[in-house]
């Protein structure tokens, strides 16, 4: 994942958490807001130490990073978002994960409206 589209300092997060909205499912968490200012979106992963050991910790940030470089071009510009990993998603596959990494972003409208190729047609 490029560097710039990383969240890395405190007080980018901090302002997430507290002025950000944010859904959820049983495997994920994704907070959000606005950001006008950058051109691109920019994320952050978080996993807890409840989760398992520095080892399946930094799988879990791989994967999820990797999902949404994958996708990178189906999220809308301008928004930070972070997502927090549940326990359940310890024990899924890349395929299960991304699945549920896409139903987040569909259910928080951060994903981009595709135009419908039978309504281009008319």
């Amino acid at each position: 994942m490029h560097r710039k589209l990383r969240l890395r300092k405190r007080q980018d997060f901090n302002r997430i958490y507290r002025g950000g909205r944010s859904f959820a499912n049983s495997q994920l968490v994704i907070y959000w807001s606005r950001k006008p200012e950058v051109e691109h979106f920019r994320m952050g992963v978080s996993v807890s130490k409840k989760l398992g050991n520095a080892v399946v910790r930094n799988r879990m940030r791989r994967i999820l990073k990797e999902i949404v470089r994958h996708n990178k071009d189906k999220i809308v510009p301008h928004i930070d978002f972070i997502l927090i990993a549940r326990m359940p998603s310890v024990s899924m596959t890349s395929k299960e994960l991304e699945k549920s990494v896409l139903h987040l972003l569909r259910k928080a409208k951060l994903i981009q409206a595709q135009p419908n190729p039978a309504a281009v047609k008319n």
